[in-house]
């Protein structure tokens, strides 16, 4: 790859995958196993984060319990993955792919999805070749994406930091970045509402081609 190329790190939930509608369905039923109230995309946008824990934290005034998060962890993922199938690509998401890897630009995929569950569901989508690589969670913490970013482009040889762009839709993808050297832009169209993207001090954009405009501006 030219050292003067842009090299992307893309963000599979909530912002390759339009899936914000099955988190909810999915939260909600892990909500209702503790007996809390549902809550609406505009309250989960306004008050998510990671690690979840803290997520629940805003929502109930307290940490959930050990046996609390088991349930919700489980119940979650359950009621998810059952809905997942089912989710579409963000729109424009397939054609910004093919078109990037048509001009012979590069890109990666990193998620926390489980890596076992993140790759089938790629290939679904006929969009595992757009990438150079294509990287879930395999053990480690579900604490944040830094840990996961700094394997990710250690495997991504020869490609320097500078160069790379990572697009997503939270807050933690912006951090990531920043911990390995790199720029962010985020998408508000998954989990995060603008207003709270905003505090990572990155740009802000409502969609993907935006993104990757605003993405090759910024390493240009």
């Amino acid at each position: 790859m030219g050292k003067q190329s842009t090299h992307l790190v893309w963000d599979w939930n909530g912002t390759l995958l339009d899936d914000i509608h099955a988190v909810i369905e999915a939260t909600n039923a892990s909500f209702a196993e503790i007996g809390l109230e549902p809550i609406t995309l505009e309250r989960y946008r306004d008050l998510y984060c990671v690690p979840v824990p803290r997520f629940y934290e805003r929502l109930m005034g307290r940490f959930p319990t050990d046996a609390e998060w088991a349930v919700m962890d489980e119940v979650f993922h359950r009621h998810y993955w059952q809905r997942a199938d089912a989710c579409g690509l963000t729109t424009g998401a397939a054609e910004l792919l093919a078109e990037r890897q048509a001009a012979g630009r590069t890109q990666s995929l990193l998620s926390l999805a489980p890596h076992e569950h993140l790759l089938p569901i790629v290939r679904r989508h006929g969009i595992e070749a757009r990438f150079t690589r294509v990287d879930g969670r395999i053990g480690g913490s579900h604490t944040g994406k830094a840990e996961h970013m700094v394997r990710h482009l250690a495997a991504l040889e020869g490609v320097a930091p500078e160069r790379i762009v990572v697009i997503g839709d939270a807050v933690d993808d912006a951090v990531a970045a920043r911990h390995v050297g790199a720029r962010a832009v985020l998408y508000s169209g998954g989990s995060h509402s603008t207003a709270s993207l905003r505090v990572a001090g990155v740009p802000v954009v409502d969609t993907l081609a935006e993104a990757v405009l605003v993405a090759e501006r910024l390493s240009a």
